[in-house]
């Protein structure tokens, strides 16, 4: 009797560790951007307010759905994640979770995130959601990572997905206005994470992957992040352009777009880690403050 108190107050002890371990298979940080700019695009998709249990239930199922596409590139790039250091503290590497768990994991989260949309959003949001998981847990993870050095421009489709996902979920369709909000993020999907990979290139090579910097060196990934932050200055634009926004957006776009691009053509002229790690955190702060701005502006307007 005393044996069996004891292992289960050991048991007890530990399942706050399991369950951080569980939360950090969905890569929290990444869903939380995805789920904001999710919910900007339920906010832009109506002048009025989003009726309550689609705005809760709609980001209920995106972030599950999301957490549990994290889990599964997690299981998938387990053996790449033990060799970088930037990885190896993820809870398959460390030998906290096995891969069983994790598959169990993620179709019990994914599968009721589906679940969450398909009864209580509507079904487009549901399919939408559920091929941006394929995206990315399938097309990107499995198949397009170890291919290209391209890999992270295609498979941002995936990434660029959030968006639309809260326009459906509020509007029952795919606008014009949603795809704007999509280009946005898939121009700026490649200087995001190509700056990131840019001080990380020892990582890549070690883990064998064929990233940009990897296979083509740094002078030519530096180039292709200041033109891709030209390409993302002016989609920023075409909501202006669109009518989508107005002057209070536009004047936020010149201004970030202006700081993304000095901070990259910084980068271009006199290349360090520092500086590209700076520049990989201000991308998520451009990102963010963009759509903020876009939310703002909605709802002056209106």
């Amino acid at each position: 009797m005393i044996k069996f108190l004891a292992l289960s107050t050991r048991s007890f002890s530990q399942s706050p560790s399991r369950i951080s371990s569980f939360v950090a298979l969905t890569k929290p940080r990444v869903v939380s951007l995805i789920v904001f700019t999710a919910v900007i695009g339920m906010l832009l998709a109506t002048p009025g307010a989003v009726p309550l249990p689609i705005l809760l239930a709609a980001t209920l199922g995106i972030a599950l759905v999301a957490g549990a596409a994290a889990a599964v590139n997690c299981l998938v790039e387990q053996k790449i994640d033990a060799r970088m250091r930037r990885t190896s503290w993820r809870p398959l590497p460390r030998g906290e979770l096995t891969p069983l768990e994790t598959v169990v994991f993620a179709g019990a989260v994914g599968g009721f995130g589906l679940w969450v949309l398909v009864h209580y959003v509507n079904a487009l949001t549901m399919w939408l959601t559920l091929a941006t998981f394929v995206g990315y847990a399938v097309v990107y993870t499995v198949i397009l990572k170890p291919l290209t050095p391209q890999n992270i421009v295609i498979g941002g489709a995936s990434g660029a997905m959030p968006p639309v996902l809260g326009w459906a979920a509020v509007t029952g369709e795919v606008s014009t206005e949603a795809l704007l909000l999509f280009l946005i993020i898939f121009a700026w999907t490649p200087p995001h994470f190509w700056s990131l990979a840019l001080y990380r290139t020892e990582d890549y090579a070690r883990a064998g992957l064929p990233m940009l910097p990897v296979t083509h060196g740094r002078r030519f990934t530096l180039l292709y992040v200041l033109l891709y932050t030209l390409i993302l200055l002016a989609c920023s634009l075409f909501p202006f352009a669109y009518g989508m926004s107005g002057w209070v957006y536009l004047a936020a776009a010149l201004v970030l777009g202006g700081m993304f691009l000095r901070y990259t053509l910084r980068m271009y002229l006199a290349y360090s880690d520092a500086l590209a790690r700076r520049t990989f955190r201000f991308s998520i702060t451009y990102l963010s403050v963009l759509f903020a701005a876009l939310l703002v502006d909605h709802y002056l307007r209106f």
